[in-house]
């Protein structure tokens, strides 16, 4: 009996195996997993690789790339903040985002919640407000100066109406304008679109409860929705504000090639002009940097103020 209890307690005391000890780091290969490489190599090299190439430019003379290039130092900087056409190019982009972001994400939001009440046919309409993201630049450019250039369309509308029309892309006061509508019309569906899929996962069960309450659309729209997807509108908004700042250029390269005069000179497109066009690299990738700062800048700002608060 006696060695039956000892045996007993010595199998229940017997030391387990030994646990992890406290503090103790992580294996390599549990921080840095061997399916993550090839992104991370990918990301090394594309992503990272280009910044630091850009970084390096901007310190150097080139004026083109059969040319040996020097260093410059700090002066295609100076040339930068020297110039008006710099200027110019941050007071365009400034209008285009301060103008033309909130007005798409207000408008894409407004969509997306039409689109989740499941009106008649909503799920064709969610096909049709995918089909601008699905047009190329040179289409879309092409569409756009049917409707815009003096014999346009628009015009057309207008004299039919009695009222005169004007040179929308060749008038300094209007040509901006264009490329913002131009930017709005490609963005806003493919916004809404991206929203309305955040905005299904909202139980319709208390949806209907703030109907019973006599919660009208707009209640619920700003007061339920809205609060809900916060954070993933920030995405969205953060998305279209880097294309409209690092991708319009394509959109002024193909419509007014940065006028008349600079009036829609941007800075992604004096980045391009002065690259391509002036072959001038070093103050090209001066301003490409000063892009990337204000891009940070920006997507911080963003995040700040549509992040989620519930």
């Amino acid at each position: 009996m006696t060695a039956l209890t000892d045996v007993a307690v010595g199998a229940t005391t017997a030391p387990g195996p030994p646990g992890p000890r406290r503090g103790a780091r992580p294996k390599l290969r549990e921080r840095f997993p061997g399916l993550a490489l090839p992104a991370l190599v990918w990301y090394a090299v594309f992503m990272i690789g280009p910044v630091v190439a850009m970084i390096v430019i901007g310190f150097l003379s080139w004026p083109g790339m059969l040319v040996t290039p020097g260093f410059a130092g700090l002066t295609n900087f100076s040339r930068v903040f020297a110039d008006e056409n710099f200027w110019s190019a941050v007071g365009n982009s400034a209008i285009q985002i301060v103008v033309g972001l909130p007005v798409m994400i207000v408008l894409a939001f407004l969509l997306a919640f039409y689109v989740v009440q499941k009106p008649r046919g909503h799920r064709v309409l969610r096909y049709l407000l995918f089909i601008p993201a699905l047009i190329s630049a040179p289409a879309t450019a092409m569409v756009f100066y049917a409707m815009l250039n003096p014999d346009g369309l628009l015009n057309g509308v207008l004299r039919s109406l009695g009222l005169d029309g004007t040179a929308w892309l060749a008038d300094s006061s209007t040509a901006l304008g264009a490329i913002i509508a131009v930017e709005l019309w490609s963005g806003i569906g493919y916004s809404a679109v991206l929203i309305a899929s955040r905005l299904d996962s909202v139980d319709a069960e208390i949806v209907q409860a703030a109907r019973i309450d006599g919660a009208g659309d707009w209640r619920i729209a700003w007061g339920m929705y809205w609060p809900i997807a916060r954070d993933f509108i920030g995405v969205v908004t953060m998305l279209q504000f880097l294309s409209m700042l690092f991708n319009s250029a394509q959109t002024v390269l193909l419509l007014t090639q940065g006028g008349p005069g600079t009036s829609t000179t941007t800075l992604s497109y004096l980045v391009y002009r002065k690259a391509f066009v002036e072959t001038d690299l070093g103050y090209s990738q001066a301003v490409g940097i000063v892009l990337f700062v204000l891009g940070l800048l920006g997507m911080g700002a963003i995040r700040r103020v549509l992040r989620a608060t519930h």
